[in-house]
């Protein structure tokens, strides 16, 4: 939730669409509380997109858990010998200008048309 909170707070446009869309999908309460059942019900699609962005540029486990080949192979002009552990960088992988446009950038929209 903090990364959240400071994309919220350096992005003040995607702040305020964020809050108008919660204030519509829960209406007004008297209290601040609100129950479990209606966060579950409402939709609050941008603000889903909001979450997977944060969870894309700070991803909560960076390096993925390691892996160990079964048998030598080439990988991208690299040779990989027979059970070597390998590690997944998927910060690395999320900020490859090769794959994502704007891969530095906060674009809550990003994942509009993605699937869940």
């Amino acid at each position: 939730m903090e990364w959240v909170m400071l994309e919220l707070i350096r992005n003040p446009t995607v702040l305020e669409k964020v809050q108008r869309e919660v204030r519509e999908a829960l209406g007004k309460t008297e209290t601040m509380l609100v129950s479990e059942e209606k966060m579950t019900t409402s939709t609050m699609s941008y603000f889903q997109m909001v979450i997977k962005e944060t969870l894309w540029l700070h991803p909560p486990g960076p390096l993925l858990l390691p892996r160990e080949n079964r048998e030598k192979c080439q990988e991208m002009g690299y040779e990989v010998p027979a059970k070597m552990t390998v590690m997944v960088n998927a910060w690395v992988i999320g900020r490859d200008s090769k794959y994502w446009e704007d891969p530095e950038e906060f674009k809550s929209e990003r994942f509009d048309k993605l699937p869940a």
